[in-house]
């Protein structure tokens, strides 16, 4: 059966909750938005923030690898997987089963002024004393990672979100 899902894959504020829900309105009805991060706040019944002050990032990413097998089985849907998806190969396996991985970049200029939109204490991984040096550092260690799970590369820099949504339709063969 071909792969009729889209994981859309990135470090934080690259685009993918905005780009997925164009997406949604592109494909239309038989298509569902799903963010990982929203189901791991409904399971732990706390903020990310909280998870990671209380419970430690190793409890977080556990709730994401049991997520992200979840939604792995589900059919037309579009998932906005969390930046540190890529951490754990086992979400990426189970991704690729039904899903085209989509990786969208932008330059941690970008990044640093879309993350900030919300306040950095909103992000922990950049609540940090500064957050663009931990920005590149984060980028740095996850790049490879982004790019091994990725089918397609989509900078969204400087570009319009018609012009994103259309391209990724495009290039994954998905119809409406």
């Amino acid at each position: 059966m071909p792969k009729d899902s889209i994981a859309l894959i990135g470090f934080m504020a690259t685009g993918k909750t905005t780009i997925g829900k164009a997406l949604i309105e592109y494909l239309g009805n038989d298509y569902r938005f799903i963010e990982t991060d929203q189901l791991i706040i409904q399971i732990a019944g706390k903020p990310i923030p909280r998870i990671f002050s209380e419970d430690g990032e190793d409890k977080f990413r556990e709730y994401e690898i049991s997520v992200c097998e979840n939604v792995s089985k589900l059919h037309r849907v579009i998932i906005s997987c969390g930046g540190g998806v890529v951490v754990n190969w086992t979400n990426i396996e189970n991704l690729r089963k039904n899903c085209h991985i989509v990786l969208l970049n932008a330059t941690p200029e970008e990044i640093y002024k879309r993350s900030l939109k919300n306040g950095k204490e909103t992000r922990p991984i950049i609540d940090k004393k500064d957050p663009k040096i931990e920005i590149v550092k984060i980028l740095n260690i996850r790049k490879l990672y982004y790019e091994k799970a990725a089918e397609l590369v989509i900078d969204t820099t400087d570009k319009k979100i018609e012009k994103i949504v259309r391209e990724i339709v495009i290039k994954t063969y998905l119809k409406t």
